[in-house]
């Protein structure tokens, strides 16, 4: 499979035509090979206009919809950017290409070893991954200029605002299906984080943000 040419029909077709302009984002797209981060038995589907199972319920994020979350994101060549659910890595190293440096974090070992050894062996040198319970984000190397995941999410722990830089942002997917919006959060010198709707974001759950089932009486 000729996957230089399948990367440039990728970022042509699937990114270039859903309102994608930052000339950054398109280079990182077609540079960073997407298949170096899948399983070989999922090599084949590197381009394919979805996303790419890796089992447990998580996926490598399809790139249109990671491409438009980047761009809200508005990430400067000095930022430091944490990256939730990073998976095998492929999205912490699109954003090397944009940030001054990535924490990649993981809480699946096989995942995170993965993810290890991917950038490790692409010489992804400004990223770091980090093995932690998703839902607890990575309080050991805060404050973020930017905090991204890689999956919607039912629920937003308080957490992850208190991670946030004054001046930082925070892209997160909250809800599930068609109705799920891209929202935007932004933290300003005195500590108030402001919220704003972006658009409508279909894109597959984390699991360790759903919401808890509760009893009714």
């Amino acid at each position: 499979m000729d996957f230089e040419t399948a990367r440039t029909r990728m970022v042509d077709n699937q990114i270039r035509t859903t309102d994608v302009t930052s000339h950054a984002i398109l280079r990182a797209f077609l540079e960073v090979p997407r298949e170096e981060f899948l399983p070989a038995s999922r090599r084949p589907l590197a381009y394919v206009d979805d996303d790419v199972p890796l089992g447990d319920g998580r996926y490598v994020m399809e790139t249109s919809p990671l491409a438009k979350l980047l761009q809200l994101a508005a990430i400067d060549k000095d930022d430091v950017v944490l990256d939730v659910g990073c998976t095998t890595g492929y999205s912490s190293a699109i954003i090397s290409h944009l940030a001054g440096s990535v924490v990649a974090l993981e809480e699946d070992p096989a995942l995170a070893a993965a993810a290890t050894d991917n950038l490790a062996r692409l010489d992804y040198v400004t990223c770091a991954v980090v093995e932690n319970a998703l839902v607890e984000g990575c309080p050991a190397e805060a404050p973020y200029d930017v905090i991204i995941f890689q999956g919607s999410v039912e629920t937003l722990p308080t957490t992850f605002f208190d991670q946030m830089k004054s001046g930082g942002r925070m892209v997160v997917v909250r809800g599930s299906g068609n109705s799920a919006e891209a929202l935007l959060y932004v933290k300003d010198d005195e500590g108030v984080v402001s919220e704003r709707f972006a658009f409508n974001c279909s894109i597959k759950p984390l699991p360790s943000f759903r919401r808890k089932a509760e009893f009714v009486f």
